[in-house]
């Protein structure tokens, strides 16, 4: 008995969102899958690896500043623009026939140290280029009725630009304007002496002055 052809399925990113309703920024990608042969899908365990191509777009004046810490001088960057992972999720997508859409939600942290956080806060205007790298397990019937299994490979993949004001927007109405900092309570503790000190009203005017007074642009 002949083994049921899997189905042979693309992917393509069809949109990008704002999570209207969410406790932390998130965005809301949408996916169309599409079968090209085999039979009908029972369902899917989607796997979807994200990462920026930092390579496949310019940078301005600004930008290339701010991205020294992560690649370099850009001198240097033909050799140290490599890609820089975002996320990755997985999504249980239902049965279809022929084609179907999924979303794809992400999270937009706040972590300043992440290199990914760095990046998309350095690119201030145009595009992110992203590369959606799929895997995963669909399941489908056989002729006769059989539950069967195959694996996605990962060269199933798909490009997306991502307008980088839609991030710092998102980001931006949660913050209210601001960014995150980690410090050591040690540290912490130091600041707020100084802030005592000084008769300053708050960390960010305690930062302001200790900025000032250190010859700092």
């Amino acid at each position: 008995m002949a083994l049921a052809a899997a189905p042979d399925l693309t992917f393509a990113v069809t949109g990008v969102a704002a999570e209207r309703f969410a406790a932390l920024p998130t965005l809301r990608f949408g996916v169309e899958i599409a079968r090209g042969g085999g039979g009908p899908v029972s369902s899917i365990t989607l796997t979807t690896a994200i990462r920026i191509d930092v390579a496949r777009r310019r940078y301005d004046a600004a930008a290339r500043r701010a991205l020294t810490e992560l690649f370099g001088v850009p001198e240097r960057w033909g050799g140290s623009l490599h890609p820089l992972a975002w996320t990755r999720t997985t999504t249980q997508v239902p049965a279809f026939a022929d084609r179907t859409t999924t979303e794809l939600t992400v999270e937009c942290g706040y972590d300043t140290e992440l290199a990914v956080t760095k990046y998309l806060r350095a690119v201030r205007d145009g595009e992110v280029p992203l590369d959606f790298l799929f895997s995963g397990t669909v399941f489908f019937r056989s002729p006769e009725g059989l539950l069967r299994t195959a694996r996605i490979s990962w060269s199933k993949d798909a490009s997306f630009p991502l307008p980088a004001a839609l991030w710092h927007e998102l980001t931006d109405r949660y913050s209210a304007g601001g960014t995150w900092l980690r410090l050591s309570r040690e540290t912490f503790d130091r600041l707020d002496d100084h802030r005592a000190r000084q008769v300053l009203g708050s960390p960010d005017a305690a930062v302001r002055h200790l900025l000032d007074h250190s010859g700092a642009p």
